[in-house]
């Protein structure tokens, strides 16, 4: 089975990554680090206005009426760009929450592996906060609170925290090829040793394997899928991560580039829905059945 992109939503990723590039770029991205906690009310509602909220939502409600692949492709971009906020929460809570397919409300969700994300900012919070223990967390750009009770985690939101991932493994290699090619030693760019060009080549190669299971997933929104496109979207975002940094040297744990908040934020989304070893055994259990 061929998984192309439809004219349509070529369109849709183009367009959200304009729009993101154009409101929140590298100068806005440091601005937000250097501000940890602090979320941008009105990007917010300019998500809301763009649709990023309600592209699931039926016309009918006043939503786009798209799909879960075109949700996919968003949030996608939303990861390359390493946009804060949380995003998955208030998307799902459109339709359901007043405000938040506008982007005028909020929402955030305490539970998934008992951590929230963005409690103190969030309008509505889903799930019990009850005795919410603020946490210090690696990531500057995603306040977190340590909750005493997970709650049940939605599908969809394991697959757009995927998404997410895939966004910023892409970013990744994107980061690590361009400096590659035009960072110098010995007179030659960096990217024609061998032990670089292998460090890029593998980032390519997971990252492109991750596409194909995020975007698998997002047509037959099978648990199974779903499982498969977070286990190799977690490990192309974090090992791609961790190997950019290595193509950059010391120079990529600097404020100046933006590396290093990839492989934080990596960190953090494995974290955000359930447990990783969860989807392994649930993988091993269904290859398990079919084989026998």
């Amino acid at each position: 089975m061929r998984f192309q992109l439809t004219e349509d939503q070529r369109a849709l990723r183009a367009g959200v990554r304009e729009l993101l590039a154009r409101r929140f770029g590298p100068q806005e991205l440091r601005a937000a680090a250097q501000e940890p906690g602090r979320l941008d009310r009105v990007l917010w509602r300019e998500l809301g206005t763009a649709g990023f909220f309600a592209l699931r939502l039926p016309e009918a409600r006043g939503g786009v009426g798209l799909g879960l692949p075109e949700a996919v492709l968003a949030f996608e971009e939303a990861g390359r760009a390493l946009l804060p906020g949380p995003l998955v929460a208030t998307h799902l809570a459109a339709g359901e929450v007043p405000g938040a397919a506008t982007g005028e409300t909020v929402v955030t969700d305490a539970g998934g592996c008992g951590l929230a994300e963005w409690l103190t900012e969030a309008d509505v919070v889903r799930g019990d906060a009850a005795g919410a223990v603020p946490l210090r967390s690696v990531d500057p750009l995603t306040p977190l609170h340590r909750v005493p009770v997970a709650s049940y985690v939605d599908p969809a939101a394991v697959l757009l925290t995927a998404a997410e991932q895939l966004g910023s493994a892409t970013r990744a290699c994107e980061l690590a090829a361009q400096h590659a090619r035009t960072r110098e030693q010995f007179g030659r760019p960096i990217g024609a040793f061998q032990a670089v060009k292998h460090l890029c080549a593998e980032m390519l190669v997971r990252t492109e394997t991750a596409r194909a299971a995020v975007y698998a997933a997002a047509v037959t929104a099978d648990p199974a899928d779903i499982d498969t496109a977070r286990l190799l979207a977690d490990a192309a975002a974090v090992r791609g991560a961790r190997d950019c940094l290595q193509v950059h040297g010391g120079m990529g744990f600097t404020w100046e580039f933006e590396v290093h908040l990839h492989l934080k934020r990596a960190w953090v989304r494995t974290h955000r829905t359930k447990d990783a070893t969860e989807s392994e055994e649930r993988l091993a259990a269904e290859l398990l059945a079919d084989s026998a």
